[in-house]
């Protein structure tokens, strides 16, 4: 007896398949909304999810994402009344069973819901005897928690996979945990780096060469594919792979074969291909620049790892992980974080992804010595200027288009309020009261200043009154 839940808005379709479900002796509940069925999946543990796509109060592909991460995420069938194949797309690519057109034949529901619940079943067994190794590998939000769902299909498979995302997302680290994982985990994972290899060099680099097949060959070489022979071979950055070399490597990917340069004899070599790239194939192949039948087979499997901006509720924990390591590594007492560190990490777009805010962490452990706890002072100079900036283009209007009814805030006036703020950003804030006298008694000196002591211009430029201006000389023991 399985656990189903129909998330639909058409009270009809909802007894419909409720009688239809209860008949097959399954248990059934139903939400009329995405917000009532978003709280029944946090609350229940359910088998099937039945989800419609246009619900009152939202899209119910919104909330794939959420139901993927879960623990152990139900099959969802995605029901809809309109063909929407956009819908169909995204849906199928967030990792649902099945996609159907409402009315469909009660005929059509029973096998749809009857091969989804086999294949949960399946899965749980499969899983139960499997306890993956994620060392490194951390993460919680929805986003990321769908990428480490294809890690584990890839580890217990022995399909070529290609792993997509920006540079710095850790693409090498999910390509070596799943070799970790796999069959092939007691053999080697060979890393080839395709971006800084050469043509000619690249070609000796994978398949080896004999000694005197080139100048420079005083010896044999073993090739990194046969090296990688009953484990794993990783091609980073794969797109980078000339186009002339990418057809003699689709026959290698396709019989395991290989002949070293300058040799006679082919070879064979049992590896696991994995590959990785930056690059978008799809448009690579577009342009003639990338063979579509070598990316097919590249692609058997893919895993795409999103931009750190995309999960910013990962930097905390990866922040926690990645400063116990540092400690560890560098026998410091483990360190706390202050109450402005994270904030300050999370106000960052990263564009180097998690290797840069690693590389961030770093110096900040090492600036902060011995002290205990982690603030946001301890962070490098030039990232928390580009941090200030961001708040300063927000604060004085750079990026920020005023209400109709604000005035805008003159060039002038925004570029001296840039230079204040980064200026004191290096260094512990004073009090508000206390930065206005500043910059009050800082104004009035450089007006005289400018105005050459020209009481009637330095009221024109100023705007203020007679009156007022002498109160303030007073105030900040000035004179003209």
């Amino acid at each position: 007896m399985a656990d189903i839940l129909i998330i639909d808005d058409d009270l009809e379709v909802c007894e419909t398949m409720e009688s239809l479900i209860t008949r097959l002796t399954h248990n059934c509940a139903s939400a009329h909304t995405l917000d009532a069925g978003h709280r029944m999946i946090r609350e229940g543990n359910y088998d099937v999810i039945f989800l419609d796509v246009r619900l009152p109060d939202g899209n119910g592909l919104d909330i794939l994402p959420d139901i993927m991460a879960l623990p152990d995420p139900p099959e969802v069938i995605i029901l809809t009344g309109k063909g929407d194949p956009d819908g169909a797309e995204l849906a199928i690519r967030g990792g649902v069973w099945d996609y159907l057109l409402k009315p469909s034949s009660i005929r059509e529901i029973s096998l749809t819901l009857g091969r989804a619940l086999k294949y949960h079943e399946e899965k749980r067994g499969r899983d139960a005897d499997r306890n993956l190794d994620l060392n490194g590998v951390v993460g919680e939000s929805p986003i990321i928690k769908v990428s480490f769902n294809l890690l584990s299909q890839a580890a217990r498979s022995d399909s070529n996979v290609l792993i997509t995302g920006e540079t710095g997302t850790g693409k090498e680290l999910f390509a070596s945990t799943i070799h970790a994982n796999s069959k092939r985990k007691e053999a080697k994972f060979v890393v080839v780096d395709c971006a800084g290899l050469t043509e000619s060099l690249l070609e000796s680099t994978l398949y080896g060469h004999r000694k005197g097949a080139f100048t420079g060959a005083q010896a044999d070489r073993i090739g990194l594919v046969k090296l990688a022979d009953g484990g794993t071979l990783f091609l980073d950055e794969v797109g980078e792979m000339p186009l002339s070399m990418q057809k003699a490597f689709l026959r290698v990917l396709q019989e395991r074969t290989f002949r070293p340069v300058g040799d006679t004899r082919e070879q064979t070599s049992n590896f696991r291909l994995v590959a990785a790239t930056n690059r978008d194939l799809e448009e690579m192949v577009e342009k003639g620049t990338f063979r579509s039948d070598l990316l097919y087979r590249l692609k058997t499997m893919h895993i795409h790892l999103p931009p750190l901006k995309d999960r910013p509720e990962d930097i905390r924990p990866l922040c926690i992980y990645r400063v116990h390591q540092i400690c560890r590594q560098y026998g410091m007492p483990p360190k706390s974080f202050g109450s402005d560190f994270h904030p300050a990490l999370e106000s960052y777009d990263w564009p180097g992804n998690v290797r840069e805010l690693f590389n961030i962490l770093e110096r900040a452990v090492v600036t902060a010595g011995n002290e205990k706890t982690l603030y946001a002072m301890h962070l490098p100079r030039e990232l928390r200027v580009q941090m200030a900036k961001a708040q300063i283009e927000r604060m004085t209007g750079g990026a920020h288009r005023p209400e109709p009814e604000t005035a805008p805030i003159p060039e002038p006036v925004r570029k001296i309020g840039q230079d204040i703020f980064e200026d004191i950003f290096e260094q512990e804030l004073p009090t508000l009261r206390d930065f206005k006298s500043t910059a009050e008694k800082v104004y009035l000196g450089e007006l005289i200043r400018q105005c050459d002591g020209d009481l009637p211009r330095i009221l024109e430029v100023s705007k203020l009154s007679r009156s007022h201006f002498y109160s303030l000389l007073k105030k900040y023991g000035l004179a003209l």
